[in-house]
């Protein structure tokens, strides 16, 4: 056995993609909240990055249905936890960047749940 066939490939977590009827709608909001932009762009397809980070893709899926969180008719398949300062400083931002407020928040004054334009449900938290 070679040094080459033996050794092992190198992975690293490079991104993750969520489905969505709007691929450029769903960049447009990330890109702005976490400050990425967009590495590559297709009508169907919106990767985000920026040197050093871990990036976000957004993939058109025909007849995407969002999730309807909490109601588990349409369950949520994953979801991004968001570190910040100031809950009620950030959901400002937040909901003036496009997402939206369930009335359903488990998290008391700990995080927040907030849904991203495609209805993907994410977390602000002061716990990160």
């Amino acid at each position: 056995m070679t040094a080459e066939s033996s050794s092992a490939p190198v992975f690293r977590y490079a991104a993750v993609t969520f489905d969505c009827a709007d691929p450029a709608e769903m960049a447009r909001f990330y890109g702005e909240l976490l400050g990425m932009s967009a590495l590559c762009s297709t009508d169907d397809f919106v990767l985000l990055g920026k040197e050093g980070a871990t990036g976000l893709g957004f993939s058109r899926l025909a007849g995407y249905r969002p999730p309807t969180w909490p109601d588990p008719a349409q369950e949520k398949q994953a979801h991004i936890e968001l570190g910040v300062d100031d809950l009620d400083l950030a959901e400002k931002r937040l909901l003036g960047l496009g997402a939206t407020r369930p009335d359903f928040q488990p998290g008391g004054e700990r995080w927040r749940v907030l849904l991203d334009p495609a209805g993907h449900p994410f977390c602000i938290t002061t716990l990160v």
